[in-house]
């Protein structure tokens, strides 16, 4: 009993140990300073903004404590930082700190799940008894809580994208419609993003970012470019270029955006009719599992019963 309280404490050091190495190998000055302003901007706002109930501000400032946490442990750098940045920007997550927020869920998560392992490590029966597979345990689990918040991340892009895919076609109508009333492009995009607001609050917060960014006079090709990489699908990539290349020539876009959407409705009907196709082979295994025992039951079990009962009056 005492031999494992003692490979829990070394455990724990150990984990400790190199969370401390962490933090002098990758804080620098630059990040120690950066991180410093960042509080005080976050505080200054604190103290302008309307007192909130401490259950309100409870997640707010765990929120900030774990985004504090990943700027002093950068454990995300360089171009994985920018890929990241980009990753929660497709994610419908623009706040200047979200990638520190992650680069904390990160280790956080680590932690928990090192954490978590050594006390699970110590009930298996063989594998326990030895300090080298505890540890290996606990490496194995601290790399798998670092790598959960990218996935979950990964999950939320894929379902934004596929929401945006399901409403951009009503949104190329609705293009359609304004660009007929004579609206200009800035005007057309907000229009269409306050009637998306309710169908598809993803696709409308992206129209909005895109209008906002061309009401201060940003460049239309820019702005276009960014929101279908934001964004990430085909139809969108063709909207972009459609419409990037009506304002470069002075072309009219309403048979270029009528032709978008019947292509995206025709494509959504083929996935549909795609999906149907597939529904037969995948029915079969269940059916084989579930319904023919049951059928085979039904037939064969009376004659079953009945041969049962010959044998025994024998």
């Amino acid at each position: 009993m005492n031999a494992d309280i003692w490979r829990n404490v070394a455990l724990l050091i150990l984990l400790a140990g190199f969370t401390l190495w962490l933090v002098r190998r990758r804080e620098s000055p630059r990040v120690r300073i950066a991180a410093r302003l960042r509080e005080v901007v976050a505080i200054g706002t604190e103290q302008l903004d309307e007192p909130l109930d401490e259950a309100k501000r409870m997640p707010q400032r765990l929120m900030h404590r774990i985004a504090a946490l990943g700027e002093k442990i950068p454990v995300v750098q360089g171009a994985d930082r920018t890929k990241l940045a980009a990753q929660l920007a497709s994610a419908g997550y623009r706040d200047l700190r979200a990638v520190s927020l992650v680069s904390g869920l990160k280790i956080v998560t680590g932690a928990a799940l090192a954490l978590g392992s050594i006390a699970v490590s110590a009930k298996l029966p063989v594998i326990g008894q030895v300090f080298v597979f505890r540890v290996l345990i606990m490496a194995a689990a601290f790399m798998i809580g670092m790598m959960l918040p990218e996935i979950v991340l990964d999950y939320l892009v894929r379902k934004r994208r596929k929401a945006i895919a399901l409403a951009l076609p009503d949104a190329l109508d609705l293009l359609v419609i304004c660009t007929n009333a004579g609206n200009s492009l800035v005007v057309a995009i907000r229009r269409v993003a306050t009637e998306l607001g309710t169908i598809c609050p993803p696709l409308s917060e992206e129209f909005i970012a895109t209008a906002d960014e061309l009401s201060i006079g940003g460049d239309v090709s820019h702005a276009l470019t960014a929101m279908s990489a934001r964004i990430g699908t085909p139809t969108m990539s063709a909207l972009v270029s459609t419409l990037v290349q009506s304002q470069k020539y002075g072309t009219p876009i309403t048979q270029a955006l009528r032709t978008l959407s019947r292509t995206e409705r025709t494509m959504q009907i083929v996935a549909l009719e795609e999906k149907a196709a597939k529904l037969a082979p995948k029915m079969t295994l269940p059916m084989i599992v579930f319904i023919v025992p049951t059928i085979l039951l039904i037939a064969v079990g009376p004659a079953m019963i009945e041969l049962l009962a010959a044998f025994r009056a024998l």
